[in-house]
């Protein structure tokens, strides 16, 4: 390509500069090859015009940075732009090219992970070849790896979309977080629909108000989605009616999925310990679903993935259907064992209130023992919802086992402390491996245990360095030390 085909996107009309040739797209100076285009990105703690003259020894083409950011003569041409972070992910789409045809994002502060998944299997039923992207990672035909960011920077995202569509993936859901709308990554993707699940609080250390938090979610509908097209809405939560506003300003065809649902409403549900029973209305005809999952989010988010899946083409008898066979995300209520004695042990991804919250009164119906919980929050985050999430645990937990999450380079003690202070009767058991193992272990007929908080996660990261360590693996190695 040359830096001419990047017209519309970047200033380079001029005939010397359009005519030179960029063999790449980069916005870290370590992966930039000879011939790149190199986007300064401005950060939160670097600003990437530091890196330009990194970018330049290892032979990139032009500098693309904010104007004002990179001084001084350089010895390749300073393309000055007023948002680099949107240019680098229009630049990406235009570089890569393809696209699966039929692509949708779904944002909000819980569920994400799970809607994506839903999509996705909902589509394989229907009998296209797609794929779903987001915090568990990749899956698509012959493809499961796993991932670190729910969204990923732009060039990774849309050297991925080009594989996906080459190997012949015609459809694709992906995660759409608060960070990576802000940061403008999704805004050279093809969105056939967006949806939006609910909002709590999350993220408090990046955006400095629950506002700012639900508007950068909005970036969603009201600049990535062309005007008239679906926009599938949760109609149960506090910030819905927001979100229906916003989306409607924003000229989209608004469906609303739930117990307040026109689209897809929820018209009666009956829990079982691994399933539920519901009974959703569509286009006036009612459809009775076995749902092979517990917990009522989970059927708030397979009516938000078949909302998604009906949007875009598939018939809703057929995406209906399709919620007979879901199976559950990664680390998402996900059933690990059993104790001999009949009691279930779950693993969650709960790190955050609303999602605390939620879990625990998902096994609540079908637990007539005790509810157990083992959680803890992670350091370098969001220090208010501390507090907060020892109060959820220990009131709606009969017993509350506080322990390390991710502590990164706080001090693990300080910060279970912290939850401890609003945690009353709650036990305190720093590592985390021996905090399941004990939780495991006391567990008695009617009992359930819930480990929340890493999920899928492969990794505890303590200090600089990330330690292999498996909620999963540990619940297991539980089970088997109790059962022998």
């Amino acid at each position: 390509m040359k830096l001419s085909d990047f017209s519309g996107i970047l200033p380079v009309d001029g005939a010397q500069l359009g005519g030179i040739a960029v063999s790449g797209i980069s916005s870290d100076s370590r992966k930039t090859e000879a011939g790149a285009l190199f986007f300064a990105l401005p950060g939160s703690k670097i600003d990437g015009a530091v890196f330009a003259a990194d970018a330049i020894k290892r032979g990139a083409a032009a500098i693309v940075a904010a104007r004002g950011a990179v001084a001084g003569n350089l010895p390749v041409p300073l393309i000055e732009i007023e948002d680099p972070r949107r240019a680098l992910a229009l630049a990406a789409a235009r570089f890569f090219v393809n696209q699966p045809e039929t692509m949708v994002a779904v944002t909000g502060t819980s569920g994400k992970t799970s809607v994506a998944s839903f999509v996705r299997q909902i589509w394989e039923q229907a009998g296209f070849a797609a794929a779903s992207i987001g915090t568990t990672g990749v899956i698509a035909p012959g493809r499961n790896e796993y991932g670190s960011l729910t969204t990923p920077d732009p060039v990774a995202l849309h050297g991925l979309l080009a594989d996906l569509a080459k190997s012949g993936v015609t459809h694709a859901a992906m995660e759409a977080s608060s960070h990576g709308l802000d940061q403008r990554r999704l805004d050279g993707v093809r969105l056939a629909a967006g949806a939006f699940t609910n909002l709590g609080r999350d993220h408090m250390d990046y955006h400095p108000t629950v506002e700012h938090y639900h508007h950068s979610k909005l970036r969603l509908f009201d600049m990535l989605l062309a005007k008239g097209a679906p926009a599938i809405v949760f109609a149960d939560d506090a910030w819905s009616e927001p979100t229906v506003e916003a989306a409607k300003a924003a000229g989209l065809n608004v469906l609303t999925v739930g117990r307040h649902g026109s689209f897809l409403q929820l018209k009666r549900v009956e829990h079982e310990r691994f399933r539920q029973r519901a009974e959703i209305i569509a286009d006036g005809i009612i459809h009775e679903i076995d749902l092979p999952l517990a917990g009522d989010f989970q059927i708030y988010n397979a009516l938000v993935a078949a909302g998604l899946a009906i949007a875009t083409g598939t018939p809703a008898a057929t995406a209906l259907r399709a919620l007979e066979k879901l199976k559950g995300a990664s680390g998402r209520l996900e059933l690990v064992g059993t104790t001999a004695n009949g009691a279930p042990v779950y693993v969650d991804y709960a790190h955050k209130p609303d999602a605390l919250e939620n879990v625990l009164a998902s096994v609540r119906p079908f637990t007539t023992g005790r509810v157990v919980v083992v959680f803890g929050c992670g350091g370098d985050r969001d220090r208010g919802k501390r507090p907060i999430m020892g109060e959820i645990a220990t009131r709606l937990a009969d017993i509350a086992i506080v322990t390390d999450d991710n502590p990164r380079s706080e001090v693990p003690a300080e910060i279970r402390a912290a939850i401890m202070a609003a945690a009353p009767g709650a036990i305190e058991i720093g590592d985390r491996r021996t905090a399941i193992h004990h939780a495991v272990s006391m567990l008695q007929p009617g009992d359930t245990l819930i480990v929340a908080g890493k999920g899928h996660e492969e990794g505890q990261t303590i200090g600089a360095e990330t330690f292999p360590f498996s909620d999963h693996d540990e619940v297991r190695n539980a089970l088997k030390e109790r059962a022998a």
